[in-house]
This record gives C-alpha cells, structure tokens and sequence, in this order.
C-alpha cells in the first residue's frame, strides 16, 4: 500500500479550495493532563462535490468542524474558507456556510413547512425559498404533515432542508446518517449527490467508511486527529493495492510476522483474523497458504476482499499504530 502519512498530499496541485487548513491543533484538559483531539491536522476540500471527512469515532471529526465554525478555538494552525482567513473573516462567510453538527430541534406538533417557515423568518430568508428548499431535499408533498410523522430519515432531509434556506455554498454535514435505516440512508446519501451535481460543495463526517464511498468524490482519513490519507477515492483504492485476503489463523502473532517478512503488509483484526495485502506484486492466496504451512501455520479461513475505504483505512492505523480514540496525553 503506497497511500500512508508520508505520501497523503494526493490531491491535484492547481485547485481551488473551499476549506483549506493546515496544522490544526486542538487540546483538552482533563484529570490526566491535556488530551490531543486534533493533532495538527491538515484538511483540504476542493470546491464542488462531496468530500467524505473519515476515521472512526474519538478521531477528531467533530472537534475539526467546531474550529471551522468558531464554535471552539484552535490551539495552533490555519483555516481558510473560500479563501478567507479564519476565524477573523468567519462574519463575512458565515453566510456561505450550512452546517448540522448537532441533532436539529424542531417543533414535533408543527409541520415541516411551518417548522421551516420560523426559521426562515428567525434568519431573514424570505418565506418563498420554504417551498424550494422542501422540494430540493425531496419532501414537497410531505411538507404539511406534522414532523413528528416524519422518519428518521425525512427528519434528517427536513434539517438539511433548513441549512439551504439561505443558499450557502458550502454544506457540513456531521455523521448525518447515524441512526437511520438503510432506506434513510440512501434518502441522505441521494440528497447530498443532488447538492454537488447542482454545484456545492458537501464536506460530510462519518466513521462509516464504506457508507461514504457510495458518494463521496474526494476524501481526508484521519486517525487520532492526524492525517493519514487524503485524495480521489478512486485514487486511494488504487493505490492500496486493489485488493486483500482474510486470513483466519490460530497463531496470528506468528503469521504476521511471517508474512510482514516475506513482503507482505498486514493489519490485524478481531477473532484471529489477519487482512494481508502485497503492495509491489500481484496477490496469490494460494501463496499465502503455502508459505505459513512452510512454517507449521494452517489457515482455517482465507477470503478475498476488494478494496475499500475501510481496508484502506485498517491498513493505514496498522502501520501507523494507531487506534479508534486519541491517547496523546502530556501532564497539565
């Protein structure tokens, strides 16, 4: 696998950016010192289309979205928006910006026109866009009926509905599909591609890699508020190699290192599973069974995977060893 932190400027130098930040820092205190939430990170989000912002939960996400918003303070680093430096220009481009970073409160007994209509009116939007924006989230002839009839899903399309009602350009989306159904994620998944093929640009969090895959043009995957990969998603999955192998095994410490020996690169998982890719030749599963029975090892499951964000993703934090949570302390 070539994609790694050494080599994660993938994307196309001579582009404009709509979110440009580098060597974002971010720290909290706590009782066992400072905790690192962003390390300083890089992130980049080219103008048009939908960047997917990964890495599982505790990996900085959020906390990166709150300084692009000016809802918290970064400890170090830059951001630009729309080429506007932040957070000393935040008035000026605020209104370019929608943003779901948290669970939207409507009133369940109103409509989701009426729902739309007071804030429309609380953010001096004229009340004509109401109607545009339900019909551009795909809830026109659902716009009377009271939201607490609404699914999850609709809900979710009925607050991204009122993040467009002052058209920005640029849309955040934090984990917008958490908790829905299959049906409400593609409803989410449907609306965020209609926004970018009409032009804006859809920066969505989640740490449901393969989810975002189905939608996203671009990608940044972090870890522990670092940046480990960044690029075209058809970019990135090339890059991996284009394919893996399970590899179930009793002694699964052995094997690795066996395998790791011998060229190959390998990121363990749970129940004695082992995913192994060859970065520099073709992969031979065969190969892979002959070669630890060579040393007295014998698979009992061995299942080719092709690539995807999260086997990237899992090769990445293997290399990097790095886990789902940050755990960069220093004493206070």
């Amino acid at each position: 696998m070539t994609v790694s932190v050494g080599a994660r400027r993938s994307l196309p130098s001579g582009i404009e950016y709509a979110i440009d930040a580098t060597g974002l820092r971010k720290t909290y205190r706590s009782r066992k010192g400072r905790q690192v939430a962003v390390a300083g990170l890089d992130l980049k989000v080219p103008n048009g289309g939908v960047h997917g912002f990964l890495g599982p939960n505790g990996s900085g996400k959020t906390t990166t979205i709150r300084m692009l918003l000016g809802l918290i303070t970064a400890d170090s680093g830059t951001m630009r928006v729309f080429d506007q430096e932040l957070p000393a220009a935040l008035p000026s481009v605020i209104g370019r910006i929608g943003a779901i970073v948290e669970q939207p409160k409507f009133f369940p007994s109103f409509s989701g026109r009426k729902n739309l209509a007071l804030l429309a009116q609380g953010i001096g939007v004229p009340k004509a866009r109401v109607g545009a924006v339900l019909d551009e989230v795909g809830l026109g002839d659902r716009g009377r009926d009271k939201f607490r009839t609404y699914s999850l899903g609709m809900k979710q399309r009925l607050a991204i509905a009122g993040t467009l009602l002052k058209d920005p350009d640029l849309l955040i989306f934090d984990e917008p599909t958490n908790g829905l159904d299959p049906a409400g994620i593609h409803e989410i998944r449907a609306t965020m591609r209609g926004l970018a093929d009409r032009g804006k640009t859809v920066l969505v969090s989640s740490h449901i890699l393969t989810e975002v895959q189905q939608v996203a043009d671009t990608v940044s995957i972090i870890g522990r508020g670092r940046l480990l990969a960044e690029g075209q998603v058809a970019d990135i999955l090339a890059a991996s190699g284009g394919e893996s192998v399970l590899v179930g095994i009793e002694d699964v410490h052995r094997a690795g290192t066996v395998l790791t020996e011998a060229g190959y690169r390998v990121a363990p998982l749970p129940d004695r599973m082992l995913q192994v890719s060859r970065p520099s030749a073709g992969l031979h599963p065969a190969e892979i069974t002959r070669l630890l029975a060579g040393y007295q090892l014998y698979v009992h499951e061995l299942t080719p995977v092709r690539a995807n964000l999260e086997s990237v993703f899992l090769e990445l934090t293997a290399e990097e060893h790095l886990g789902a949570h940050p755990t960069d302390r220093t004493r206070a």
